[in-house]
C-alpha cells in the first residue's frame, strides 16, 4: 500500500471511531427521563431522577469537549506528519535503536499525560465535586499521578524494553514469544495486585470480628468457598461510590470491600454482594475471562507481526525511513475497529456472566437482599436507568438496572 493511502486511512478509521462514539452517546443522553418505576418507589424520586439526567449531561458535555480535543490533535498529528517529526528528531540523538523506541513512547506518553492533566482534573474536582462524589483532595491527585508514572516506568517501562528487544532481535517471530509474557504477566498481576500494587494507593485492613464476618464466613463455608481475607479498602478518600471485587487464586482469593460499601448497606445486602462474587469463581466467569483476555492479545501479537516491518506505514505517519514505533502507533490505529467488535463480544459475555453470577446469589443465599444492594447502588451513584438499546449494546459490561431487578424479583 501507497503511504498516502495509509494515511487517508488511518484519518477515516480514526474520525469513523470517533463519531461512532459520538452518536451513541448522543443517543444515550436524549432517552426520556422515565417516571420512576414501581420496584425503584421506595428508593428512587422524580428529583433523584432529574438529579441522574444532569449527571449524565455533564458528563456527556465534558466528554464531547475532551474527546474532540484528543480527535483533533490525533488528527493533526497524522496530517500534519507529527509523529514522524518527533521520531525524526530522536534520531538526531545518536542513541541506539532499541532506546529510540524507549524515548520516542516516553515523548509521546508524557506529552499526552500533560494534555490530558487538565481535563482528569476538572472531570474529579468540577464534575464529581458538584454532584457530591469527590473525596480526594489535590495532593492525593497529583500523588496518585506519581505513583502512576513510578509504575508506569517499573513495570510498563520493562515490558516495552523487552517488547521492543524482541522485535528487533526475533523479527517476526517476536509475537509469540512475547505472548507469552504477556500471559505470565497477566496472572501475576492478577495474584499479586492487592498485596504489591494496590497498596500503593489504598490502605487495606482486614475485616474486624463481628456480625458482618461471621455471617459472610457462614456463608463461604455454606458453599465450600474458602476463605480467609477479607479486607476493607479506603476508597472514601477518593469518592463516594462504593464497589466490592475479588483478586487471586487459590489459597491467595482475597476479597476487598469499599468502606463505602460498608457505610451504605446491611451485612445481608453485603453477603449478598459477595455471594454475586462468589458466583463468578464459581462459575469459573474470572478464569474464562482471562483465557479469552489472553487469546486476545495473542490475535493482536500476530496481527501486529505481520504489519510492524511495513515502511510504507512509517511514511503514512510522516517518518523518513522504518520505524517500529511509528507502526505501531499506526496499527493500534487501524486495529481499533476490531478492538471495537472484541470489546462488543466480550461485554456481551460480560453481561450474560453478571446474570449467572445474580442466579448463583440467589439461589445460594437470597436474592432480594442483592436487589436492595443494587438499587440502593444505582442511586446513590445516579447511575441511568433508562439507558439507549445500542449504547448498552456496545458499552454496557453490566446489563442495566431494571433488567437485573426483572430477573432477581420474579
Amino acid at each position: 500500500m501507497e503511504p498516502i493511502f495509509l494515511k487517508n486511512l488511518l484519518l477515516g478509521v480514526v474520525t469513523f471511531g470517533f463519531l461512532l462514539g459520538k452518536i451513541l452517546s448522543y443517543l444515550n443522553i436524549k432517552q426520556e427521563v422515565p417516571s420512576v418505576p414501581d420496584v425503584l418507589s421506595e428508593y428512587l424520586t422524580s428529583e433523584k431522577l432529574q438529579e441522574s439526567k444532569k449527571y449524565q449531561k455533564e458528563n456527556y458535555r465534558f466528554g464531547l469537549v475532551s474527546g474532540l480535543f484528543s480527535f483533533t490533535f490525533t488528527i493533526l498529528f497524522i496530517s500534519l506528519g507529527w509523529f514522524g517529526a518527533i521520531d525524526i528528531w530522536v534520531k538526531t540523538f545518536g542513541i541506539a535503536p532499541l532506546l529510540e523506541s524507549v524515548v520516542f513512547f516516553a515523548l509521546i506518553f508524557i506529552g499526552s499525560d500533560i494534555l490530558s492533566l487538565p481535563f482528569d482534573y476538572y472531570s474529579i474536582f468540577v464534575i464529581e465535586e458538584k454532584f457530591g462524589f469527590n473525596k480526594s483532595t489535590v495532593n492525593t491527585f497529583f500523588s496518585d499521578k506519581l505513583k502512576g508514572y513510578f509504575i508506569s516506568i517499573l513495570i510498563g517501562g520493562g515490558l516495552l524494553l523487552l517488547f521492543l528487544w524482541l522485535v528487533h532481535q526475533m523479527g517476526i517471530n517476536f509475537w509469540w514469544i512475547f505472548w507469552i509474557v504477556a500471559a505470565v504477566f497477566m496472572v501475576l498481576v492478577n495474584l499479586f495486585y492487592t498485596a504489591l500494587i494496590l497498596p500503593l494507593f489504598n490502605k487495606l485492613t482486614p475485616l474486624a470480628d463481628g456480625e458482618l464476618k461471621d455471617e459472610i464466613l457462614r456463608y463461604a463455608k455454606s458453599v465450600d468457598f474458602p476463605l480467609d481475607n477479607i479486607f476493607i479498602m479506603d476508597g472514601s478518600k477518593r469518592s463516594s461510590k462504593a464497589n466490592a471485587f475479588f483478586s487471586g487464586f487459590g489459597k491467595r482469593k482475597k476479597v476487598v470491600l469499599f468502606d463505602t460499601l460498608l457505610e451504605q448497606h446491611t451485612p445481608d445486602e453485603l453477603v449478598a454482594v459477595l455471594a454475586h462474587e462468589v458466583g463468578h469463581y464459581k462459575k469459573k466467569h474470572i478464569i474464562l475471562s482471562m483465557m479469552l483476555s489472553v487469546l486476545q492479545i495473542g490475535l493482536l501479537l500476530f496481527l501486529l507481526a505481520q504489519f510492524i516491518f511495513n515502511e510504507p506505514m512509517s511514511m503514512a505517519l510522516g517518518g523518513q525511513v522504518w520505524s517500529p514505533q511509528l507502526n505501531i502507533i499506526g496499527f493500534t490505529m487501524l486495529f481499533s475497529p476490531v478492538s471495537t467488535i472484541l470489546g462488543i463480544g466480550m461485554n456481551w459475555l460480560s453481561r450474560k456472566n453478571e446474570f449467572e453470577a445474580d442466579r448463583y446469589a440467589k439461589n445460594t443465599f437470597a436474592g432480594m437482599p442483592l436487589a436492595e444492594a443494587l438499587k440502593t447502588l444505582s442511586v446513590k451513584t445516579l447511575s441511568n436507568i433508562n439507558p439507549h438499546p445500542w449504547y448498552v449494546f456496545v458499552n454496557y459490561s453490566h446489563p442495566p438496572l431494571l433488567e437485573r431487578l426483572k430477573k432477581l424479583e420474579s
